[in-house]
């Protein structure tokens, strides 16, 4: 399973600006099983979703023609608005048009995000290509019940898209290891970079592996993209060996 992370520069409210600079980052690297974007990718972090917000789902057919024309599965996360409700969604988008969404469970508080979107409920593990991706976005990073690996709704990968700020970046690769470590999976944290009204971001996107080693990262403040291939095998051949699992509450 190869998986490429790219992390970018988003400008404020443009969606076919945002999709253009993408497209140049993705026709640029090898072919990949999955390409990760940041947390709304297509706008910016909106706190305030009205007139951003996407009622049409164009990001969401972008990525479709995108999946298609790449032969690889594409993921990120899109503010949308569906009957008059507000989503943070993080859709994973398949090759063949399949789509699969993810509500942000843990809104952003203390930017006031639960006042203006509906938080889903729902934990989300998607299966493709023989790995199966635990969907998250930004701050369920801060979670770790919520993403906590289990034999009931088991996966390989946690993929946490974020705009995260350059002030809390420690906190970021923190914790972006601890749950690598303590689920004994891959995760894979794409960061955006540049700066809005609510501050600075610097990326620090990258994939730990399970034994909570970084496997590559991308440069800090850079539009740049990183591409691992995934070792499932031997994360598997680790878990029989190292059963952490199943001993967890």
């Amino acid at each position: 399973m190869k998986i490429s992370l790219l992390q970018n520069d988003i400008v404020w409210g443009n969606p076919t600006a945002n999709q253009e600079k993408i497209e140049e980052i993705l026709w640029g690297l090898d072919k990949s099983d999955l390409y990760v974007l940041p947390e709304m990718f297509s706008t910016g972090f909106a706190v305030n979703p009205e007139g951003i917000a996407e009622k049409d789902e164009s990001s969401l057919t972008w990525m479709k023609n995108m999946a298609a024309e790449l032969k690889g599965a594409i993921c990120g996360s899109v503010a949308t608005e569906v009957d008059g409700r507000y989503y943070n969604r993080m859709y994973f988008v398949k090759p063949n048009g399949e789509v699969i969404t993810y509500d942000k469970h843990h809104l952003f508080t203390y930017a006031d995000e639960h006042l203006r979107y509906t938080r889903g409920n729902e934990r989300v593990v998607v299966e493709f290509r023989g790995c199966r991706f635990l969907l998250q976005v930004c701050y369920d990073l801060r979670f770790p019940c919520f993403s906590r690996n289990n034999e009931k709704i088991p996966y390989d990968c946690a993929l946490y898209v974020g705009s995260w700020p350059t002030s809390r970046l420690a906190v970021w690769d923190t914790l972006l290891h601890a749950r690598a470590i303590e689920n004994q999976c891959y995760v894979a944290g794409v960061n955006r970079i540049g700066e809005d009204q609510s501050g600075r971001y610097s990326g620090g996107t990258l994939i730990v592996d399970h034994y909570g080693n970084t496997v590559a990262a991308c440069p800090l403040d850079e539009d740049s993209a990183i591409t691992v291939e995934l070792e499932l095998q031997k994360l598997r051949e680790f878990r029989r060996k190292f059963p952490v699992l199943k001993d967890a509450d």
